[in-house]
């Protein structure tokens, strides 16, 4: 058991509810929550981990994640609060993968540099957007990526170069055992028209079609090789289906959204019917984009159960 009067880190938060640390504000408690202030809090922090047995979950900004209802039996660690060191230096960047994105954004748009413009918009802080290799409209972050530093689980401080990184469509091979602290980027410079028009077209196209009124994770899924996940889950009928607060987006297919008061068993239902109905259909198998955390094992599996 742990004594809470004992825990090294005022940052610790006991019994922490998970819905005011995402963006669908759904989740049950994490057993601990923690926000390090430092490189050398957060060192402590993982070793305090360890010699309490204690299941590590990194998070971000929490802007893809659905937590279960019942919360999280472990140690929850986000960076975003403290970890937010951003410089540029003519056509590099460095920043700490605490800094949301939009801000890294708006920065390098200001120096007239052009690369991240594409991600307006985009949701959540670097490091998951590194570990997601986000992208929209054509650019991804892998693309301007020069190396990033890690600390493990033991505490200990690696690097790595791009290169030794495989990224691909919303993934890369970043060890999930390693919590992603900072990195490099080398932009170009642009003129300030150029780049203006790239940032609107996307500003445009995220706002024209995507229901960002409402509280959502982003994309459910990620697309199959066939084409656009929503585009198949419109096809299938399911736009505007509700499962109590919960709702597939009468805007865009592949966002799932929260009307206020909806579960995380809500939405798991409304996954697991998304997903059946496209296999039926089009026998094409849906991959999660999302990050869940806290469901048994099986939960997103177990769609044949659930009827439309």
């Amino acid at each position: 058991m742990i004594n809470k009067n004992k825990t090294l880190n005022k940052n610790f938060l006991f019994d922490e509810p998970m819905s005011k640390h995402t963006t669908y504000r759904i989740g049950g408690p994490a057993k601990i929550y923690s926000n390090p202030s430092n490189k050398s809090e957060l060192i402590e922090t993982l070793k305090y981990a360890k010699a309490n047995k204690l299941k590590i979950y990194f998070i971000g900004s929490g802007s893809n994640l659905l937590v279960s209802d019942s919360g999280i039996n472990g140690l929850v660690i986000s960076i975003r609060k403290n970890f937010n060191q951003l410089l540029i230096d003519g056509e590099n960047i460095f920043a700490e993968t605490g800094v949301i994105l939009g801000r890294i954004v708006r920065e390098s748009v200001k120096m007239n540099l052009s690369g991240f413009e594409s991600l307006v918009g985009v949701p959540g802080t670097l490091g998951g957007a590194i570990i997601m290799n986000a992208g929209a409209f054509g650019g991804e972050i892998s693309n301007y990526l020069q190396s990033v530093n890690a600390i493990t689980l033991n505490g200990e401080e690696k690097s790595y170069n791009a290169n030794d990184i495989i990224f691909s469509y919303r993934s890369s091979t970043f060890p999930r055992d390693e919590i992603l602290i900072s990195a490099n980027f080398k932009l170009k410079k642009s003129s300030n028209h150029k780049i203006s028009t790239n940032k609107s077209k996307a500003n445009f196209g995220r706002k024209s079609t995507q229901p960002l009124n409402f509280k959502s994770a982003g994309s459910v899924f990620k697309n199959p090789p066939e084409g656009a996940a929503g585009y198949f889950i419109d096809k299938a009928g399911l736009k505007g289906l509700k499962i109590g607060d919960a709702e597939i987006s009468q805007q865009h297919a592949n966002f799932f959204v929260n009307h206020g008061k909806a579960k995380a068993s809500d939405l798991v239902k409304l996954i697991c019917i998304a997903k059946k109905e496209v296999k039926k259909k089009y026998d094409i198998n849906l991959e999660l984009e999302i990050k869940t955390l806290g469901f048994e094992k099986g939960t997103f599996g177990s769609w044949k159960k659930y009827h439309f």
